[in-house]
């Protein structure tokens, strides 16, 4: 019988990749989402990519207990993959108490659902946003977390510390697990871009996007008159902000490789951590010069003041995940941000 893997928040831009990778390796999957963020075009594209028409789909909120649980005694769940949860920065510093009401509700069912039903493994969709500043570059996971920049971030490190402590029928004594044990891995991803390279998933924001690279598809094809970057004033080599940007299909198939590690008992311990990134530093200017030269556009863009909440520089050491999980990222800037403009210029032609 096929493992079967629940993705809360499967319906967005990272949830719908990784639903995809899942189904091709031969996993079965139920999407949940409460589409505040989305619509269904990915869902609708995960369908075509896959060739299945018959994937479970269930619009609920994750903040609504009783809904989880309905979700827990309808399908048995061997894994869960949470993504369900807001996520961009400054939003989050404008809004704290919405971030924190909603993705530390949604995560704490899902976590109390799953002892409930009698246990499972939960992967939890982190960020390195919960290393804050960092003191030394790149971090490795016993890099100290710092304090975050932003309340996103300290939701990501709170629900760390609940998946860390989760281990809810664990008897610490003896060491065996009893019923509702949890076992729990978190992915600490970096900055996700692109799109599936059929060009039928993506990033698809709901009015003025939070991330960069719908910011600069949207500016490229005539959406948005400017790009503004926040920032040209950081102690980096160009002034902007450096990022770990991580293709997104290589990102969707690091949960492959986390979930089949916690499937086949092979984790380590009952809580790991694993830094999901590149390993390569890319300027803001970077990323706009390079999509400029790849895609053979030119965007109109202009310096901001800083974006409260951002760090200056992050980058991975993602030596960990290598080794442990088998999993290595391999597209290159180049075919990712040419990726992004191909998902840009399909979604012009659905909306002719």
């Amino acid at each position: 019988m096929s493992k079967r893997v629940l993705v809360s928040g499967g319906a967005g831009f990272i949830g719908s990749h990784v639903t995809v990778e899942l189904i091709q390796a031969g996993y079965e999957v139920v999407v949940a989402d409460d589409m505040s963020n989305c619509d269904m075009t990915c869902f609708e594209g995960v369908k075509k990519i896959t060739g299945r028409e018959d994937i479970p789909f269930i619009k609920m909120d994750f903040c609504d207990l009783d809904a989880v649980n309905r979700l827990f005694s309808e399908y048995r769940i061997d894994a869960v993959i949470h993504f369900a949860a807001f996520k961009a920065v400054g939003e989050s510093v404008a809004e704290p108490v919405k971030y924190y009401s909603n993705n530390l509700s949604s995560f704490l069912n899902v976590i109390e659902a799953a002892r409930t039903h009698g246990g499972c493994n939960v992967l939890f969709s982190s960020s390195a946003t919960v290393y804050g500043e960092p003191e030394k570059l790149p971090v490795t996971e016993e890099s100290p977390r710092q304090p975050a920049t932003s309340p996103y971030g300290n939701t990501k490190q709170i629900c760390e510390d609940v998946l860390a402590y989760a281990r809810y029928g664990k008897d610490v004594m003896a060491g065996t697990d009893r019923e509702g044990c949890i076992k729990g891995i978190a992915l600490r991803y970096f900055n996700p871009i692109g799109a599936h390279p059929s060009a039928l998933i993506g990033e698809l924001p709901r009015g003025v996007p939070n991330n960069l690279v719908p910011f600069i598809t949207q500016t490229a094809i005539g959406k948005r008159e400017c790009l503004s970057i926040f920032g040209n004033d950081y102690p980096t080599p160009d002034g902007t902000c450096q990022r770990d940007y991580i293709d997104i299909v290589d990102l969707a198939k690091a949960h492959v490789f986390a979930v089949s590690r916690m499937l086949d008992g092979k984790m380590e311990k009952d809580y790991e951590i694993f830094n999901i990134g590149t390993g390569r530093p890319v300027s803001v200017l970077e990323l706009v010069n390079a999509f400029e030269k790849v895609n053979g556009v030119k965007l109109n863009y202009k310096f901001a003041p800083r974006r409260a909440g951002d760090v200056t520089a992050i980058w991975a050491d993602p030596t960990l995940a290598n080794q442990k999980l088998g999993w290595k990222a391999e597209r290159t800037v180049e075919e990712t941000l040419a990726s992004a403009w191909a998902w840009e210029k399909h979604l012009a032609e659905l909306n002719k």
